[in-house]
C-alpha cells in the first residue's frame, strides 16, 4: 500500500522537475531561445495570449529570434509585449515578422540570472517537500491506525528519502546546466 502510495505521487515530483526546466528556460543566456518569448503575454483584439499561440517563433541566428505571427494584425501587439516585457529586448518589426537580437549578457546580469535560477530552484525543493511531508503524513496515519505495521512504515520513510533524494539531485542537474550555460561566455 504504501509503495503504491510513493509510485502514485512519483508523477507529481517530475512535474517539479519538469516546471524547473520550462521556468530555467525563459532565463536567458545570452543565446537565442524561442522559449525567452514564447509564454510573453499579448493583449491580442482584447484576448490575452501567449506569443507561442499567436505566431511561429525561429532562432535563424544564435543571437537572433523571429516571430512570424500568422495574423499580420498582430504584429504591432506582439512588439508592444516583448518592449513590455522583463527581457529587455528591442523588436524590430521587419515588414511580416518581428526580430528581436539577443544582447551577450553582461558579468552583473549573469550574476542576477544565478540568483534568479537558485530561487527557482528552491521552489522545485519546496514542491517536493511538499509532496513527501504529505506523504509521510499518510505513511504515519497508517501506522497509528494499525492498517501497517510499525516496520513497513520505516520502511516506506526510507523509499520516501530515496525517492526525494533522486529528485533532488535531479534538480540539482537540472540547475547545474541552467548555470554552466550562464557562466560560459
Amino acid at each position: 500500500m504504501i509503495e503504491q502510495l510513493i509510485k502514485d505521487r512519483r508523477k507529481e515530483f517530475e512535474a517539479a522537475v519538469e516546471w524547473l526546466k520550462h521556468e530555467l528556460a525563459a532565463i536567458r543566456t545570452g543565446r537565442a531561445n524561442p522559449d525567452m518569448v514564447s509564454d510573453i503575454i499579448v493583449d491580442y483584439m482584447g484576448t490575452p495570449l501567449h506569443i507561442k499561440e499567436l505566431a511561429a517563433i525561429s532562432t535563424p541566428e544564435p543571437r537572433s529570434i523571429a516571430i512570424q505571427p500568422w495574423d499580420k494584425g498582430a504584429l504591432a501587439a506582439i512588439e508592444k509585449a516583448i518592449r513590455e516585457s522583463t527581457l529587455q529586448l528591442a523588436p524590430v518589426v521587419d515588414g511580416t515578422a518581428v526580430r528581436l537580437t539577443v544582447p551577450p549578457l553582461t558579468e552583473e546580469r549573469r550574476k542576477e540570472y544565478l540568483k534568479i535560477v537558485s530561487t527557482k530552484v528552491e521552489e522545485a525543493r519546496i514542491r517536493v517537500r511538499q509532496i513527501r511531508e504529505d506523504i509521510l503524513k499518510k505513511v504515519q496515519a497508517a501506522v497509528k491506525e494499525k492498517s501497517v505495521r510499525e516496520d513497513e512504515g520505516h520502511r516506506a520513510k526510507d523509499q520516501l528519502q530515496k525517492a526525494v533524494d533522486e529528485f533532488n539531485r535531479a534538480l540539482e542537474d537540472v540547475a547545474g546546466k541552467k548555470e554552466k550555460e550562464l557562466m560560459t561566455v
